[in-house]
């Protein structure tokens, strides 16, 4: 594939990581293979998670190719940028196609980056993740690499303004490789959700203690901070839902008027 913004976004990045004084915890990106076909299933704390997530395989020379969902896709201005990135439209009323593009890139060699929670975890912790990256993975016949970032939702997340402060801490870990059959679909996610939240344990030991303060709303409740539980965020979660199903539905009845 041609990349010419790819590059540039890269260096304009690493500029910005620098201008914000940036430190960084990285442990086991050796693991990314700097060739060959290799998906990178990624946890998701905040808006920026694209970016630090694809930083995972940056020391081994490689451009992740994200699949993101529609919305994106059609912004007018994160469209053009998102496709020329080559990243993957994923249509959730047709789910099957984006599964097919992410299987051709495997197989042709490229590394895939998705985000198995599929929307923003709340609670900082893992939620329940899909089956559709263990699914893709053993289709492509490529190994998975368990991704953990830590520190992004402290930037922008969801009812949190946004904050970008110098000197935050950014945890990104990858773990062993996994190699589903899809024989097991089931049994080979419950492997990947706790590889991952081996490595979120992990991101939250590492982490800075005088950064880490006790009550910290980014800070999982399991851990002392403030954050909801997995199941108030699911309540959240639930009541978001509903909200924008109101508000779909409101919009459609002015339409009819």
């Amino acid at each position: 594939m041609i990349d010419l913004t790819y590059p540039v976004v890269i260096a304009t990045a690493k500029t910005a990581f620098r201008v914000l004084g940036q430190n960084f915890q990285m442990t086991g990106t050796e693991r990314v293979p700097r060739e060959g076909g290799v998906m990178l299933a990624v946890n998701h704390v905040g808006y920026v998670d694209y970016v630090y997530g694809g930083l995972a395989a940056n020391p081994s020379g490689r451009y992740v190719r994200f699949m993101a969902k529609k919305e994106i896709f059609d912004n007018p201005v994160g469209g053009p940028v998102m496709r020329s990135f080559h990243h993957i439209e994923v249509d959730r009323g047709d789910g099957a196609a984006s599964a097919d593009r992410a299987i051709e890139y495997l197989r042709q060699g490229e590394a895939v980056g998705i985000f198995p929670e599929a929307t923003i975890s709340r609670s900082f912790e893992i939620k329940e993740i899909k089956t559709g990256a263990v699914r893709i993975a053993a289709a492509a016949g490529v190994p998975l690499l368990p991704v953990v970032v830590f520190g992004t939702q402290r930037m922008w997340t969801k009812d949190h303004p946004r904050d970008f402060s110098r000197g935050t801490t950014i945890g990104i870990h990858v773990g062993e490789a996994l190699h589903p059959t899809g024989d097991d679909p089931v049994g080979e996610t419950a492997e990947l959700h706790a590889s991952l939240c081996g490595l979120l344990d992990k991101a939250v030991d590492m982490y800075p203690a005088d950064e880490k303060k006790p009550g910290s709303w980014w800070i999982p409740a399991r851990f002392g901070g403030s954050a909801p539980t997995l199941e108030e965020a699911a309540e959240l979660d639930a009541a978001e839902k509903r909200e924008r199903a109101a508000k779909r539905a409101a919009k459609r009845a002015r339409l009819k008027k």
